[in-house]
C-alpha cells in the first residue's frame, strides 16, 4: 500500500489516542478545521473535545498546558503548527521541558510531544520556514525526533507518545504529501521505531553522508547519480538527533573514511556544525579529508518560490558538493 507521510503521522495519533485514553491533543486549528495540513481530520468527531482541543495563538500558553498534563499523568502530544512558533515558547521548551524531568528525581515523569511543521515549503517565507532541531540540540534532556519517510514517521511518534521524556517532533513540510510504499500488514500492525537509533538508507564504501528530515530523499537520489559516475554514497539517517546514534554513523565513517553532513537549517551554527566537530574530536585519524557541511545558505528564507529552491541543498548541490569533497 501506498502511504502519504500526513496519513502516517495522523495514523499513529489515532492508534495511540485508542490505546491509551490518556493522551490527548492541543493545538491550533486542530480541532473542527482539523489541523492546517489535514493531518487531524475526523478525530475531533471520535475522540470528543477534552481530548482534542483547540487553543488561542499563545504557544507558550499551549506548551506550558502541556507540562502541567504530563506533570498530572496525562500524555499530551500537542501541536504548534510551524516549528518557527516554538521560539514563542522558548522558555518552556528549553527551560521547563528538559530540565524538570531531571532536577526532580527518578520517578517524576514528563511524558509529552510538540509536533511541528518544519521547513520550508511553497513560498511561507522567513517567519514560517525555518527547521529548529540545531537550535535545541543545545537543551539537554529533550528528545528532538525528525523522520524522513511515512513508515520512520508513523513508528516514531508512536514511541515519542510512549516515551516518558519530552520530545520535540519535526516533520519536514515537503515531505507531507509524499507518498511511500509499505507492507499493508506490517503497517496496521501496532509497530514501533526505538528512539535513538539510525538507519543506513543507502550501503556505500567512498563516502559517508548524514542527511536529515527532507534532505534524506534528495541524498538518495543524489547518492543514485554519483553511482553512475562510480562514487559510492552511504547515506544514513540519523532520525533521532538527540539522543545521537553515533555508533552507526562512526562505524559507517572508519569504512569509508570520509563524511559529510546535509541538512535543510542554516550552515552557520546548524546540525553540521556540531556532527562535524564531534567527527573531529572521535574520529580525527579515520577521515582521509575534512568533513562537508551542505546547508542552507545563511539568509533569511526568501518568500520568492526559486530563490527558495536555491537557498536549500537541491540534489544536484549535494552530488556536486561530494564531487568537490572527493577531489
Amino acid at each position: 500500500m501506498k502511504v502519504t507521510y500526513a496519513k502516517a503521522v495522523g495514523d499513529a495519533l489515532k492508534e495511540e489516542m485508542r490505546r491509551d485514553d490518556r493522551v490527548l491533543m492541543i493545538g491550533e486549528d486542530i480541532a473542527e478545521f482539523g489541523n492546517i495540513f489535514g493531518i487531524t481530520r475526523g478525530m475531533l468527531e471520535e475522540f470528543g473535545p477534552k481530548r482534542v482541543r483547540n487553543t488561542p495563538i499563545t504557544e507558550n500558553a499551549i506548551v506550558s498546558c502541556g507540562v502541567g498534563a504530563a506533570i498530572a499523568g496525562l500524555r499530551p502530544c500537542f501541536e504548534l503548527m510551524y516549528s518557527d512558533f516554538t521560539m514563542c515558547a522558548f522558555t518552556e521548551i528549553f527551560h521547563l521541558m528538559p530540565k524538570w524531568r531531571y532536577m526532580h528525581g527518578p520517578d517524576f515523569k514528563l511524558p509529552m510531544v510538540i509536533r511541528c511543521a518544519s521547513g520550508a515549503a511553497n513560498g511561507a517565507a522567513a517567519e514560517h520556514s525555518n527547521p529548529v532541531e540545531s537550535l535545541f540540540m543545545h537543551a539537554a534532556g529533550l528528545t528532538i525526533i525528525t523522520p524522513s519517510c511515512a513508515y520512520d514517521a508513523k513508528g516514531l511518534l508512536k514511541s515519542a507518545i510512549r516515551s516518558n521524556n519530552p520530545v520535540l517532533f519535526c516533520e519536514p513540510k515537503q515531505l507531507y504529501q509524499v507518498k511511500q510504499e509499505i507492507d499493508e500488514e506490517v503497517y496496521n500492525s501496532d509497530y514501533t521505531i526505538p528512539i535513538g537509533v539510525a538507519d543506513v538508507k543507502r550501503e556505500g564504501s567512498d563516502v559517508t553522508l548524514v542527511a536529515v528530515g527532507l534532505m534524506v530523499p534528495r541524498a538518495l537520489e543524489a547518492a543514485e547519480k554519483l553511482a553512475a559516475e562510480g562514487i559510492s554514497v552511504e547515506v544514513i539517517d540519523p532520525r533521532t538527533l538527540a539522543p545521537l546514534d553515533t555508533e552507526t554513523i562512526y562505524n559507517s565513517i572508519r569504512k569509508t573514511h570520509r563524511a559529510a553532513i546535509v541538512e535543510e537549517s542554516n550552515k552557520t551554527g546548524g546540525i553540521g556544525a556540531e556532527l562535524s566537530a564531534k567527527f573531529t574530536e572521535d574520529l580525527y585519524y579515520e577521515l582521509d579529508c575534512p568533513t562537508c557541511r551542505i546547508a542552507a545558505l545563511d539568509v533569511p528564507m526568501p518568500y520568492n518560490i526559486p530563490m527558495e529552491h536555491y537557498s536549500i541543498p537541491s540534489v544536484d548541490r549535494i552530488a556536486q558538493s561530494i564531487r568537490d569533497m572527493l577531489k
